[in-house]
């Protein structure tokens, strides 16, 4: 079963010490880049399916709660397990929160002026300030879920590229090998440059086609995210507008 396995990576290893220093850079390389694509993704993946379990949570707590919004206590709803996993739905509350008790103090603020006694409301003025205020905190959540997710995009272009180069440099010493005769380091630069050129080829292709796969459902996966976002701000806001909107 680990036959092909074993055989495979034997290949390369041929390849790699078959190769002259360029084509012992270029594996290198990829190598390096094989690296990368794997810590980002793997943490992304880990990350986003984490942020999406919480948010779930968090926004059911919300919803089943008998108390007015803004009683809520963000420490009694649940929270990230770890400090790295960002908590976005509890941002939006927060902010939205204290956003709607500014406005409402300033309200209440301009009522005491007048000397008259009367409730506290919130204008449809005030509701559009709230959201456009939110909406940037949102934008913000949303540029960090995507961070890093640069690093897959070029990494799908680079990998076919150095692959290619790769291919391409060892076909020209495998060219300048059969130019030198046949001598037997001749036969072994011939050698070396054809494994160069496979080798490379196969690894710039295995790089990029994971991670062209999880780029693209990332990518997927935030603009998901981005849309249950705005949804749970319009679930904060027709509750507060339900709370203190004043009924004509």
């Amino acid at each position: 079963m680990h036959a092909p396995l074993l055989g495979s990576m034997n290949a390369f290893i041929i390849a790699y010490t078959q190769s002259d220093f360029f084509g012992k850079l270029i594996i290198l390389a990829l190598i390096a880049l094989s690296m990368i694509c794997w810590i980002v993704l793997l943490h992304k993946t880990y990350m986003i399916r984490q942020v999406n379990r919480l948010s779930e949570a968090f926004q059911k707590a919300v919803a089943e709660s008998k108390n007015p919004v803004l009683a809520l206590d963000v420490s009694q709803l649940p929270q990230a397990s770890s400090p790295s996993i960002p908590h976005p739905f509890a941002d939006i509350y927060s902010s939205v929160k204290q956003k709607t008790i500014e406005v409402l103090n300033k309200n209440h603020y301009f009522i005491s002026q007048t000397n008259v006694k009367a409730p506290v409301y919130l204008t449809p003025s005030d509701l559009e300030l709230l959201e456009s205020h939110v909406t940037a905190t949102i934008s913000a959540k949303n540029k960090s879920l995507e961070k890093n997710l640069f690093v897959l995009s070029t990494i799908v272009t680079l990998a076919p590229f150095m692959g290619l180069l790769g291919t391409v440099w060892g076909i020209l010493m495998t060219f300048s090998g059969l130019q030198d005769g046949g001598a037997v380091s001749t036969n072994t630069s011939i050698l070396g440059g054809l494994s160069t050129a496979l080798a490379t080829t196969v690894l710039g292709l295995i790089i990029a086609i994971p991670a062209l796969i999880a780029y693209n459902y990332l990518k997927n996966s935030v603009r998901n995210y981005a849309s249950d976002m705005d949804d749970f701000l319009t679930l904060l806001l027709s509750n507060i507008e339900l709370q203190y909107r004043k009924v004509e």
